[in-house]
């Protein structure tokens, strides 16, 4: 099978193109005849190996996928060969085949196309089980949403939309709000031109919002944290600027607000009943037309480079999805 081989720690440009053999399913795993799968920003922290699981060499990467079941090991009853099906990986969905622990595989409706299905595990998943679980996001609440145009953002506006919040999204640029809007938000804030903090409290009538989605982190994390409002919540979701910011304990004790740590892919296995029940809802609110993924690039398997500098370059919003197969 052909698959983007990493055989060095040195970043997604040293990806090559390769033949290799196609993986056995081992108990409790699927074999996933590859349609499509989506790139995320943690796609270019592993092949640099500095993301929390790092692969034996060589690999390939790519955490998400879509496809048809090819086999199952022993054990396996979740699923059945023919299957169409969506799937959270360790590692390996951009090759032709890939294994997945069948806990993390999910049926998807034979009206949903792959390339759509493919974008859908990881930044939902995140976002649905984030601010409705971990963040606890009740309607009528004002949540804000950084880097909403993004993977993981504009999922979490349309999330925070459907469940009755009010949206404030920041991006960069006319462009990437606007498709913010589209997707949802109720206000729209430029990060480029500054006064993040200051929009959020004139937005709030001074009050501040009762929940922050920060996949960000970096300067934007200092100005969520002076413009979330008493007893409210911080999501830290990821930290895409490339800035870990520090947070100052003073400031959290005396407005009590909560931040919360979030690494959505531990639940796998620290709850793997929470996301079924996650995705069941999620599925059911793409099917009625309530979420509407937003694929805006896609490549072909031996375009995998291009299809890291489109995301790193923050080129692209919504997801970027690699076709496997035609």
């Amino acid at each position: 099978m052909k698959a983007a081989l990493c055989t060095s720690f040195d970043g997604y440009q040293s990806l090559d193109l390769a033949d290799v053999a196609v993986p056995e399913p081992g108990a409790g795993q699927v074999l996933i005849r590859v349609q499509a799968s989506a790139l995320n920003f943690a796609d270019s922290l592993i092949v640099k190996g500095k993301y929390q699981v790092k692969p034996p060499l060589p690999f390939s990467p790519g955490l998400e996928c879509a496809g048809v079941v090819e086999a199952m090991g022993a054990d396996v009853e979740s699923c059945k060969v023919g299957q169409r099906v969506m799937a959270v990986l360790d590692w390996g969905g951009f090759a032709e085949y890939a294994l997945a622990t069948a806990s993390d595989v999910y049926p998807i409706a034979d009206n949903l196309d792959f390339t759509t299905a493919a974008a859908i595990p990881v930044a939902y998943g995140t976002s649905h089980h984030g601010l409705i679980v971990k963040a606890g996001l009740k309607a009528g609440e004002t949540l804000v949403v950084h880097g909403a145009a993004g993977g993981v953002g504009l999922t979490a506006v349309e999330i925070g939309k459907r469940v009755g919040a009010t949206v404030i999204a920041t991006a960069g640029g006319p462009e990437k709000l606007a498709i913010c809007k589209e997707h949802g938000a109720d206000h729209l804030i430029d990060y480029r031109e500054g006064g993040v903090r200051e929009k959020i409290k004139e937005l709030t009538g001074g009050l501040g919002a009762h929940v922050a989605y920060d996949p960000v982190g970096g300067d934007l994390f200092t100005e969520t944290l002076r413009s979330t409002r008493q007893d409210g919540r911080i999501l830290v979701v990821g930290f895409a600027s490339g800035h870990i910011p520090q947070i100052p304990a003073n400031i959290i004790m005396v407005k009590n607000i909560t931040c919360i740590g979030y690494h959505w892919g531990a639940y796998r296995s620290l709850d793997p009943d929470a996301l079924r029940a996650s995705f069941a809802q999620l599925m059911g609110w793409i099917e009625d037309g309530s979420l509407k993924p937003h694929v805006s690039l896609t490549f072909n398997l031996d375009q995998v480079k291009e299809a890291y500098e489109a995301l790193l370059s923050r080129k692209s919003t919504g997801k970027v999805v690699v076709k496997i197969r035609p």
